[in-house]
């Protein structure tokens, strides 16, 4: 099957962007983001899009992005934290290399800071992020290939343990 040479996915703070870019310049490949991609699509900001048009518009144009970057790109992706919640994302990602970057709460939290931007950081960030981390995580667990843990780890050694599993 041809697409993404890896997918990474995991909840926001977890460092999908930071990583993609690190394995990207490590194998000489392009990467790619599906949050940028639907923000480049849109016009504006995800949090304008959740505001505006709901968080299940903001879903479907999520499920078309990442149908479309597993279609058309071979390097590496990254995809929105709650893209895998979608079953037509989970079926898509069958048969491609997938990451999942597995992040504490504590750790989380520090790197998310406010939740500036983050629509669905709304009010209490440590217990919304929680809830998410409760939410999500068997999600990613069930679509990875591999997990990775993320906490007191430099994105370049996140990025060296994904091309050892990897091959």
């Amino acid at each position: 099957m041809s697409g993404p040479r890896v997918v990474l996915v995991g909840p926001m703070g977890a460092g999908k962007s930071t990583v993609a870019r690190a394995l990207a310049r490590e194998w000489g490949v392009a990467v790619r983001d599906t949050d940028d991609d639907i923000e480049a699509a849109e016009g504006r900001p995800i949090s304008e899009i959740f505001v505006d048009d709901g968080e299940s518009h903001f879903r479907e144009l999520e499920v078309a992005a990442v149908a479309s970057a597993l279609d058309s790109h071979d390097g590496v992706l990254s995809l929105g934290g709650g893209a895998v919640l979608d079953e037509r994302t989970r079926e898509a990602l069958g048969g491609h290399p997938v990451v999942f970057l597995q992040v504490g709460l504590s750790e989380a939290v520090k790197r998310v800071g406010l939740g500036v931007g983050r629509p669905l950081l709304l009010g209490n960030v440590r217990s919304r992020i929680r809830a998410l981390l409760d939410e999500r995580t068997p999600v990613y667990e069930s679509v990875a290939q591999y997990t990775v843990q993320t906490d007191n780890r430099t994105p370049q050694q996140v990025a060296e343990e994904i091309m050892e599993a990897l091959g």
